[in-house]
């Protein structure tokens, strides 16, 4: 098992060569700048029906922008922690429990891994959305009220609940290695739709494929938009699943309550003190589960608090859905 550890290690997470993420900074450098110019010297400030602006489409803010770097930067680090971890584990089950080894240079191999950790993506990301616990690490990537290339760094600095959610790869006997390769591979792709500088792209492609506008309606706390989504790089999984919801206007950005810090560390846990919070002061086991394991904005009455905030923010937004 060791000497597969190691051929992996060596395979995936030290060779930046054999890295897609590590590969692409180069492009997500160059398109962060592209981005940045257009917004800056293309666009005009655009204005709610109550009259309060709203950023450019595309529109960078410094502070915000820097945060997003930040924790894309400290993610790179905390990532290789858990996919050592990962790696270890895997190995475990692809040498022990594995029915049989797919052969690394198969085509039909490499189909099976994008498709598999895009589909198991599609599954954790759902999760994170509808269990409180794993929302508490995702919605730090959520916390921006802007929607720019930026953004896609805006990267959550515990991935363990994803480390499990892969193991279903190596038992069907993916080598582990590939397992990274293909998760990066996804990762890279979902960088290029965090833009509002493309619209629409050809009705095949928007039909089959996540694109921009899809995941700006992911990225929108307006209740249409609200959990909607969840793809990774093939948008069939949401029309499959009943997830899907078609851009029909501006989404407004960021969280239902907004976070008010630029604090990188407050952005990644603020939500796990509320948790903390929200245990201690429940008077029953069921209350305390409910606040943990339940949807984000979970009540012990069974209202969603969550829907009230979104009221909220339309109230205050004007940006109801017509």
């Amino acid at each position: 098992m060791w000497e597969t550890v190691t051929s992996a290690w060596n395979s995936a997470l030290l060779t930046p060569l054999h890295e897609p993420v590590t590969l692409a900074i180069p492009a997500f450098v160059l398109f962060l700048a592209i981005e940045w110019f257009a917004a800056r010297h293309l666009e005009d400030a655009t204005f709610d029906p109550d009259g309060r602006s709203r950023p450019v489409r595309g529109g960078y803010e410094r502070r915000d922008a820097r945060a997003s770097v930040s924790m894309g930067a400290v993610s790179i680090l905390t990532t290789t922690f858990w996919k050592l971890l990962a790696l270890i584990g895997y190995s475990a089950i692809w040498v022990y429990l594995a029915p049989w080894h797919l052969p690394a240079d198969a085509w039909y191999t490499w189909v099976i891994l994008i498709l598999g950790v895009d589909a198991l993506f599609y599954a954790y990301h759902r999760m994170a959305h509808r269990i409180r616990l794993i929302w508490a690490t995702h919605q730090a990537h959520h916390s921006s009220e802007y929607f720019n290339f930026s953004t896609a760094l805006r990267q959550k600095w515990n991935n363990s609940a994803e480390i499990l959610m892969w193991i279903p790869l190596p038992l069907i006997g993916i080598p582990p290695w590939m397992v990274f390769i293909g998760f990066s591979v996804n990762l890279v792709y979902q960088f290029f739709v965090h833009t509002e500088r493309i619209d629409t792209l050809p009705r095949p492609v928007e039909f089959v494929f996540n694109t921009p506008s899809h995941h700006r309606v992911h990225h929108g706390c307006d209740p249409k938009y609200l959990d909607r989504n969840y793809a990774g790089i093939l948008i069939v999984w949401d029309r499959m699943f009943g997830t899907f919801q078609p851009e029909t206007h501006r989404p407004t950005y960021g969280l239902t309550t907004p976070v008010g810090t630029y604090n990188i560390w407050k952005l990644q846990t603020r939500e796990y003190g509320a948790i903390v919070r929200d245990w201690r002061r429940a008077s029953s086991w069921r209350d305390k589960l409910g606040y943990v394991f339940g949807p984000p904005g979970w009540a012990p009455s069974g209202t969603r608090e969550a829907d009230q905030e979104v009221d909220r923010a339309v109230a205050v937004h004007g940006h109801e859905a017509q």
